[in-house]
């Protein structure tokens, strides 16, 4: 028989980071350091979006308590983080800084989540344009938490964590005692639409600015480049044996 949870309520925070859209042609100013943002469309990135924040929201269901989402980048991103609200979350901060990168994202937000007392932290298991995975082990490691990653099933039973996690070739299930860092993955939970009465809501939930601390960092951010252009569809004449042995033999090097 299951023991009951003996907490009245959890409190969650949602780490949540904007991405362009995956139709968006990307392209980079002159430095290669920063996108160039006019004509891109900008997306909530969905391993937040789907199954972290949407876990969330579950388990506060289930349990009690308070959702909420923490975003670090300019006022520019304020579109997204009303979205999070929209589908469900109680509060919603905004650490006033560009995100350099995943060690200054993690600084801000551990320094931010020490402050409260979270039962959970929830990050996407990556980003869909950087796919760094750091994020999450970097707040575990700053806050001495324990870390589930790349989670795709979990459940609470008494402050009592069992969490299903991707493993290379096949799955790990682990338990651990709360609060813990979870990143989550594809499976964790559904997607949720915000409806009219969530959108409306949204526009009177709470977005507190928070001001930024200073991060030295080692990392210096060179540039990005973009991959090369695929080249064109090279047709070959279904009779031509000897072009098609060629392009196996010289091109693909697979004879």
């Amino acid at each position: 028989m299951q023991r009951k949870i003996t907490w009245k309520s959890m409190n969650i925070l949602v780490c949540i980071s904007k991405t362009p859209d995956t139709t968006s042609k990307v392209s980079f100013d002159g430095s290669g350091q920063h996108y160039i943002e006019d004509g891109v469309q900008f997306i909530m990135n969905p391993y937040d979006e789907w199954y972290a924040l949407v876990r969330a929201l579950e388990l506060k269901e289930q349990f009690g308590g308070q959702v909420d989402v923490i975003h670090v980048g300019p006022a520019t991103s304020e579109m997204i983080i009303r979205k999070a609200l929209a589908i469900g979350a109680d509060a919603a901060y905004r650490v006033d800084t560009v995100a350099k990168d995943a060690y200054f994202t993690a600084c801000q937000i551990s320094d931010f989540a020490k402050k409260k007392n979270y039962d959970i932290l929830f990050v996407g298991k990556e980003t869909i344009d950087h796919n760094g995975s750091e994020v999450g082990s970097f707040i575990a490691a700053m806050l001495d938490l324990p870390f589930v990653s790349y989670t795709t099933k979990l459940s609470i039973n008494d402050r009592l964590v069992q969490a299903t996690n991707e493993i290379e070739g096949g799955i790990e299930v682990v338990e651990v005692s709360l609060p813990i860092v979870v990143s989550a993955a594809k499976g964790l939970a559904e997607q949720r639409i915000p409806n009219m009465k969530g959108i409306m809501d949204a526009k009177k939930k709470p977005l507190e600015i928070v001001s930024a601390i200073e991060v030295n960092t080692n990392i210096e951010l060179v540039r990005f480049e973009l991959p090369p252009n695929k080249s064109s569809v090279r047709m070959i004449d279904p009779n031509n044996i000897n072009e098609l042995l060629s392009v196996f033999s010289d091109d693909l090097k697979i004879i």
